[in-house]
């Protein structure tokens, strides 16, 4: 059986961040996730996709964000399990937990944090006859290496940030981009929708509005779409096309573990520190709601370091913890380097 401190259900950027928060309070953290790999969806379904809004970084490829996590936490040596599913939960009577996955492993935690995300997920396909039998032959549903589309005619489907941004950045890798959407107004971000009507004006991407994608052609692989621009039939020739709905996301086994859902997520107490209504069990990043609740990386950051600290409190009751910066301790500050590290301070102002 594999015993830890906190027990993280989800690999993604606010699972491994909360491992070096953890490890800042000396707390030992273990991963289980169904992929094969940690990144969560940022490795699985976009490695390759520039993010816009971490601090720090006026721009990272997912892909990159997660390597520099992983280098972030390997100094504290989190264990994971890989590849196996979450599946049950039984809470002991000393407030500790057992998760066995489906595969039967079973592991040992005083806490557990649900950093799952979106939970499973498919993605959102348009309602088009046929279209199964375009998918990989052309149908994409997520861009996971943008050199596949260099020098190609794609078509993109959507009014979202992935839509958007996929435009942007695929107008300097395919030969030609068409944007299509069903309104004239977009659900993205403000930013993202002025840089599509910009690179519009400089006929680096078609813009096609309100307009919706009817039909797939092709023998054997998509050659062309079909366009409905408010009732005017018309074909679109393209070598790609890349339907861009979101996903739907299933919270799978947990959803039966007894906690509190609501509209396919997990509810927590926003006002102290993002533990659910099972004492214990926390919910950190996408997978969970509370009033004015966020889906941002950055967001997920914030409840992962508050959820520590609580979990510190949980596993050292009448222990006081104060809390001091890394700038001043470094982040092995708690074990002596505390002085070093304040020289080192001082001689940077000088």
């Amino acid at each position: 059986m594999i015993s830890t401190d906190i027990l993280i259900i989800g690999a993604g950027p606010t699972g491994l961040f909360a491992v070096f928060e953890a490890g800042l309070l000396k707390l030992k953290c273990h991963i289980i996730d169904a992929l094969p790999q940690p990144g969560g969806q940022l490795a699985e379904l976009y490695p390759k996709k520039p993010i816009f809004d971490i601090p720090g970084y006026p721009s990272v490829l997912a892909g990159d964000l997660v390597t520099n996590l992983m280098e972030q936490i390997k100094q504290f040596q989190p264990g994971f399990t890989l590849n196996e599913r979450a599946e049950t939960i039984d809470k002991l009577e000393d407030g500790t937990f057992i998760v066995t996955t489906n595969k039967g492993t079973k592991h040992h935690a005083k806490a557990v944090a649900i950093a799952g995300g979106l939970g499973s997920f498919e993605p959102r396909k348009p309602l088009i006859d046929g279209i199964a039998n375009y998918e990989e032959k052309g149908v994409e549903y997520f861009v996971k290496n943008p050199e596949q589309f260099r020098d190609k005619r794609i078509v993109i489907a959507g009014g979202g940030d992935s839509a958007l941004d996929w435009t942007v950045f695929l107008a300097d890798v395919a030969a030609d981009v068409t944007l299509v959407h069903r309104r004239n107004e977009f659900r993205g971000a403000l930013d993202s929708v002025e840089k599509v009507q910009e690179l519009k004006k400089l006929g680096k991407v078609n813009l096609v509005t309100p307009a919706e994608i009817t039909n797939v052609l092709g023998n054997g692989k998509v050659e062309a779409v079909e366009l409905d621009i408010e009732g005017e039939k018309s074909i679109l020739e393209t070598d790609y096309f890349i339907p861009l709905f979101g996903l739907t996301p299933k919270l799978g086994p947990i959803a039966d573990w007894g906690l509190e859902i609501e509209k396919n997520a997990i509810k927590v107490n926003n006002a102290l520190d993002y533990q659910t209504n099972i004492e214990g069990i926390y919910a950190i990043g996408d997978v969970n709601i509370y009033p004015g609740k966020l889906k941002l990386i950055l967001c997920g950051f914030h409840e992962a370091t508050l959820m520590c600290q609580s979990v510190y409190n949980r596993i050292n009751p009448g222990k006081k913890y104060v809390l001091k910066y890394t700038t001043v301790s470094g982040v092995d500050g708690f074990d002596g380097t505390r002085k070093e590290a304040e020289k080192q301070v001082v001689k940077a102002i000088e």
